[in-house]
């Protein structure tokens, strides 16, 4: 329902009322022993207790003079108007049924020049069958996909990530090589926005490749989905950039209630952590991220003990946490493949990573910023030793 105005909001009264006493709404997962968020949507009890208040009072309207101005949003965008805009060239059709495979759709930025993003922001064109879309930046000369041809859709078929060791211990997809991802849309999410001082970087002809995952509703849908680009007004001092640690090797018991799941990845260079989004599917239970320091000692940076399929949220410390050279990020997860789960659609199946919502993931997103001039590859690979004279 919308919220915009007195009269849309006053007949959900008593449902606001029930939703904030849950703390159901407004969504935030983050375990408040660890870590403080600079996005944190929890009401204050003093917020609470007005909403609680006004719903038991009748639910009246206050004097309309007080309120704030409404809301405006500039066609939509809430990073304001873009600077550019990039969408797919042709609509996409999604079938009343079925499973729709990951859709790659190429879209050319035809830059001229290297550009800084401080704001960029993913939009579905038809959100009811639009499950997700991540935005990937291909530099020119990058190997990935070079099969792709603009505007053409392209589905390579299920599997694994690629650029994976086969160590069973966990990676960081997608990070150097000339592909990164630069922005991510989910139900409930957020545009991908950096602080002062900080920005992503799109090389000059950079293309850029939206993945499509459609789930059909049982109507015949078209989709055309599009991003909106807000440039930086010079070069920054540090590059913000978007990874995630995975580990496709994952293997969840049929019937198990608490199956974990654990990643681990060196960091290779000095690095900052701005944020952190956990995605996993429906059999998804918790996920923790924790740095092992250098000097051996652990830290939790965010625990999400129960986590929620339909609000993937990212969270962004109020302070970013930098992490030395020599940290380990370990991802620890628990899944859900049981009965008691009324989300699972077979807790008598074993469960390995795949793309579909009735497979599973271990995808913990990161933002790291770096200095401009360092290469984001350096933070996954080791340093090369100069060999003794």
């Amino acid at each position: 329902m919308s919220l915009l105005t007195y009269k849309e909001a006053r007949p959900w009264a008593k449902a606001m009322k029930a939703a904030v006493l849950g703390k159901t709404m407004p969504p935030w997962f983050a375990d408040p022993a660890h870590g403080s968020f600079q996005n944190d949507r929890r009401l204050a009890a003093a917020e609470i207790e007005t909403l609680v208040n006004w719903a038991d009072s009748g639910a009246v309207e206050g004097d309309p003079k007080d309120a704030p101005a409404p809301l405006r949003f500039s066609n939509g965008w809430t990073i304001g108007e873009p600077d550019m805009v990039f969408e797919m060239p042709n609509d996409f059709k999604v079938p009343a049924k079925g499973t729709v495979d990951y859709t790659w759709i190429l879209v050319p930025t035809n830059l001229k020049e290297d550009k800084w993003v401080e704001k960029i922001e993913v939009r579905p064109g038809a959100r009811d069958v639009v499950h997700h879309i991540v935005l990937m930046a291909r530099a020119p000369g990058a190997g990935y996909m070079k099969q792709m041809k603009p505007g053409i859709p392209f589905t390579p078929g299920p599997g694994k990530p690629s650029n994976r060791p086969d160590n069973g211990q966990g990676f960081y997809y997608m990070l150097g090589g000339g592909v990164e991802m630069v922005a991510v849309y989910v139900p409930g999410g957020d545009a991908y926005v950096t602080r002062p001082g900080q920005a992503r970087l799109l090389k000059a002809g950079t293309d850029l490749i939206f993945q499509m995952h459609y789930t059909a509703n049982g109507k015949e849908t078209l989709d055309r989905s599009w991003v909106g680009i807000k440039f930086a007004s010079g070069p920054p001092k540090e590059r913000v950039i978007n990874t995630f640690i995975a580990n496709p090797n994952l293997l969840i018991p049929a019937g198990e209630g608490n199956a974990k799941v654990v990643a681990r990845v060196p960091v290779h260079a000095d690095a900052t952590l701005e944020s952190m989004f956990p995605h996993m599917h429906v059999r998804g239970k918790s996920m923790e991220y924790r740095a092992i320091y250098p000097d051996g000692t652990t830290e939790v940076l965010l625990n999400v003990p129960k986590y929620d399929f339909n609000w993937q949220l990212t969270y962004i410390p109020v302070q970013p946490k930098k992490l030395p050279r020599g940290t380990t990020l370990e991802i620890v997860a628990h899944y859900d493949n049981s009965p008691n789960n009324r989300f699972n659609p077979d807790p008598t199946k074993e469960v390995r990573w795949g793309d579909q919502t009735w497979e599973e993931m271990l995808a913990a997103f990161v933002d790291f910023s770096i200095p401009a001039d360092v290469n984001p590859a350096d933070i996954a690979r080791p340093r090369k030793q100069t060999p003794a004279p």
